[in-house]
């Protein structure tokens, strides 16, 4: 308990004396609570509170806490919700200079910063998101060239020239290090102002971005690319049920490029497949929420085909750059980046799961080469099966968790030997870093000493960032199981989600 920063509980009184009762049933003190700290945040009894130790002098008596923050009345959604983001020590308030600093960012794009971009206005690019989106990260297009090759063009929310290295908001951003998308809210990384207005790629208004555009051949190679400070106009905001159902009918706004999209995407999957790259298919759910946070319907997630659209564009914009930058670096001249690695699966982990499946009447070689091959072979084998969700479940268990470094030892899951983050800078402070080193080193320009000092800093982020990740995927599973036993979960529902559970573990 002593290393836990914040804890979270409710709120007692009893003879007169105040008192935390933790959350976490493993804390098996409750805190005191000096009487003017309750006063202080004019607490009440039965308020949900998140407090810090204060002093523990003898382990057998009560640890003595402070309030820190009032999160509601206990029960409460809201409350509930917000507790467990503090738990994790996600932050539920941005400080007053953080929000005072983001005001002072104007609306309106100053005019001297039309001259210095590649003006894509008239290009045809648009976002495409899940419905209840508010923050839209990327913009894509796609022109035919007379050659018949694809000129794919990914546009991401240029977040580096509002947010600049060492301002309120930078240093806050690097705290928090990514957003968390609970059940029924986003704690967003950056200040509404800039995740939802300024730096989100909003349809029909100008917006500053990073554009990358590469020269696709029908086999799926990159054979050209080039990066570009730009202003967009985002055309439409789709949603991918929208590009979903242009897919399969072939008409709807821009579906002649929308249907070159998609023959595109395959080509990518089946070239990335083909490589090495593994794919799993693991079933998610979601609430449906009444608006007091009352689950009323429960939906489950399915892959269309528009969501992997995104993911292939996304997946080759993301390796483009860090191929760049890896191949910039010399023996006598190494430019640190961050790259998004993934390691070799542990041996033990693998021989048990080929145990595992085995005993279903499923073979996995452990020691075929190359590995992601036989695991290849095993989700060939178990799709379409009643074990097809639970094999692919217990094999990304046994995988290596993919972080952020500065040592680049390629990805095994996606089979790249260079891949990094730069498609999403509004929700992961790795990918807005990316933009600023890749601005730095193909535009500006870097001498020695600017690179010894970047290279100082990047490791501590590459850490910070990873655990943080780590964090918001705890905190989004929390989120999740708290609706599970909701309450007012009625019986249609537990059985509902029961059935669900026993299909797919």
């Amino acid at each position: 308990m002593r290393g836990r920063k914040i804890i979270t509980g409710v709120l007692s009184k009893r003879k007169g004396i105040y008192f935390v009762v933790p959350d976490d049933k493993r804390l098996i003190h409750d805190f005191y609570i000096d009487e003017k700290n309750v006063k202080k945040f004019n607490a009440r009894p039965g308020d949900k509170v998140a407090i810090e130790l204060v002093d523990w002098i003898d382990e057998r008596f009560a640890p003595e806490g402070r309030i820190v923050e009032v999160l509601g009345q206990a029960g409460e959604n809201d409350a509930e919700i917000l507790a467990i983001a503090r738990s994790y020590n996600f932050p539920t308030r941005f400080p007053d200079e953080v929000l005072e600093e983001a005001e002072e960012i104007p609306d309106e794009i100053p005019s001297s910063e039309y001259a210095k971009r590649l003006d894509l206005r008239n290009l045809i690019c648009f976002t495409i998101d899940p419905e209840d989106a508010k923050d839209f990260d990327d913009a894509v297009s796609l022109e035919i060239l007379p050659d018949g090759k694809y000129k794919l063009g990914v546009h991401i929310a240029d977040v580096s020239y509002y947010v600049k290295e060492g301002s309120e908001i930078d240093l806050e951003a690097l705290k928090r290090g990514t957003s968390v998308y609970l059940v029924d809210r986003v704690i967003p990384m950056l200040p509404e102002k800039l995740s939802n207005n300024v730096c989100s790629l909003n349809p029909n208004v100008d917006r500053l971005a990073y554009s990358v555009f590469m020269i696709v051949n029908s086999k799926g190679v990159v054979e050209k690319y080039s990066f570009h400070k730009s202003i967009i106009r985002s055309k439409r905001r789709f949603t991918y049920e929208e590009v979903q159902k242009i897919i399969e009918t072939g008409e709807g706004d821009y579906a002649d490029i929308i249907l070159e999209m998609h023959k595109l995407s395959k080509i990518l999957l089946k070239k990335r497949l083909r490589e090495g790259s593994l794919d799993f298919e693991t079933p998610e759910v979601k609430f449906k929420l009444d608006e007091d946070g009352k689950p009323i319907e429960i939906i489950k997630k399915v892959r269309l085909d528009s969501h992997r659209l995104i993911e292939e564009f996304m997946l080759l914009a993301n390796q483009t750059v860090a191929k760049h930058i890896g191949k910039m670096s010399k023996k006598n001249r190494e430019y640190p980046f961050i790259y998004r690695v993934h390691d070799l699966p542990d041996p033990a982990k693998l021989k048990s799961l080929a145990e595992f499946v085995r005993k279903l009447g499923f073979k996995f070689e452990v020691d075929s080469k190359p590995l992601s091959k036989s695991i290849q072979k095993l989700l060939a084998q178990v799709k379409d099966t009643e074990y097809e969700y639970l094999v692919n479940d217990i094999a990304i268990r046994s995988m290596a968790k993919a972080i952020y470094s500065e040592k680049n030892i390629g990805h095994f899951g996606l089979g790249f030997k260079y891949y990094t983050h730069f498609t999403s800078p509004i929700r992961r402070y790795p990918d807005l870093v990316v933009h600023r080193l890749l601005y730095e080193y193909t535009e500006k320009g870097v001498d020695d000493k600017r690179l010894r000092e970047i290279a100082q800093k990047l490791p501590q982020i590459c850490k910070h960032s990873s655990e943080m990740e780590i964090r918001a995927m705890e905190v989004e599973r929390e989120s999740i199981k708290l609706k599970q036993v909701h309450p007012s979960l009625s019986p249609q529902l537990k059985q509902q989600l029961y059935l669900h559970q026993s299909q797919y573990g």
